[in-house]
């Protein structure tokens, strides 16, 4: 059996904030395979950055055990082994695109040319252009650059794409498939759902510090998301018809969308863990007609798991497991620009 790139074993970090001690990351166990690109969700708070922090040797977990390519993160690191494209840090104002790509290969023993490099994390055009003259998407671009000159096996992306248009992201996410496409893995975490449903092999969802999916994409989502039945009621009796849904315990939600097909009816929408047991009741009961029944979205997923996320997460409910078991910062060789938060907070 091939070892994991990356495993983690009862991980757990805590902070102190005032008198209290803040779990971030509340014992998870992971194992991410070479090759994997793997999306990591959650609200704030869920631990999502702090788990990232802690793969990177960024800080240390207060219990359990990390490896990264068979060895300690910061080893792995300061081997080349990884790279981090992270949210903000590490860039030089004065500095064009290319004397800083060129400042940091300099640092390295090997390295990828630094034309291709700036190919690849399609910012060529941006050479001459002062980092201060930069958007946020570009100076994400560039941080991606800077990742990508050690040729590092493992990237690993927090928010990469936050502060980027539709446009810029779409152009982001084309070059990381190249980069996935060339064997690397890719971990990353974000908030948008569509990059996860439309980038990722495989979705980890965290909610107060815990694991609360594991899973292939389409596996994620139908196994958390249910179906969502669509129907017209009875005009008359359509609040109650929608109560009584709300109280059945196969429904999630209920809720009206819009008026009906005939002007005496009106559309509603209804998600649960039994579209079968739904449609019986809004068929034989509730005189619905136009039926129709879909797969859940991946935003109903994210809501069914995470909302309430530190009471939800702590309670004794299992995780749903549907089968799947350089020093850098910004390609430097410090990993210095991420880390807990100064207030000792979760993220």
């Amino acid at each position: 059996m091939n070892t994991p790139m990356i495993r983690l074993r009862q991980v757990t970090k805590t902070f102190r904030r005032l008198r209290d001690t803040v779990r971030a990351v509340d014992g998870i166990d992971l194992d991410i395979a070479a090759g994997e690109v793997l999306a990591v969700l959650g609200p704030n708070g869920a631990g999502k950055t702090t788990m990232i922090d802690m793969i990177l040797g960024l800080t240390a977990p207060n219990a359990g055990e990390i490896s990264v390519l068979g060895r300690p993160p910061r080893k792995a690191v300061l081997d080349g082994k990884v790279s981090a494209v992270l949210q903000t840090g590490g860039l030089l104002a004065d500095l064009t695109v290319e004397e800083t790509v060129r400042l940091i290969a300099s640092t390295f023993t090997d390295h990828v040319a630094v034309e291709d490099a700036m190919s690849r994390a399609g910012i060529t055009h941006l050479a001459r252009r002062r980092v201060s003259k930069c958007s946020g998407g570009e100076q994400q671009r560039l941080r991606f650059a800077l990742a990508l000159l050690p040729e590092p096996e493992l990237l690993i992306l927090d928010e990469p794409t936050a502060g980027m248009d539709v446009t810029t992201r779409r152009e982001f996410w084309s070059a990381m498939h190249e980069e996935a496409e060339r064997g690397k893995t890719i971990i990353f975490a974000t908030h948008y759902l569509e990059e996860a449903s439309e980038f990722a092999d495989r979705i980890v969802m965290m909610a107060g510090g815990r694991i609360v999916a594991d899973g292939p994409t389409d596996e994620v989502r139908s196994a958390a998301a249910g179906r969502t039945v669509l129907a017209d009621l009875p005009a008359d009796t359509a609040s109650v018809c929608l109560a009584q849904l709300r109280s059945h315990p196969a429904v999630n939600s209920a809720e009206q969308i819009s008026a009906g097909a005939g002007s005496d009816t009106v559309r509603v929408r209804v998600a649960g863990t039994d579209s079968d047991a739904v449609a019986r009741l809004l068929l034989t009961e509730m005189n619905a007609r136009d039926l129709e029944i879909s797969a859940g979205s991946l935003d109903d997923a994210f809501v069914n798991l995470t909302s309430g996320s530190a009471t939800a997460a702590r309670s004794a409910e299992p995780t749903i497991d549907v089968g799947v078991t350089t020093d850098l910062a910004d390609g430097s060789h410090t990993p210095s620009s991420t880390g807990p938060n100064p207030e000792g907070t979760s993220r």
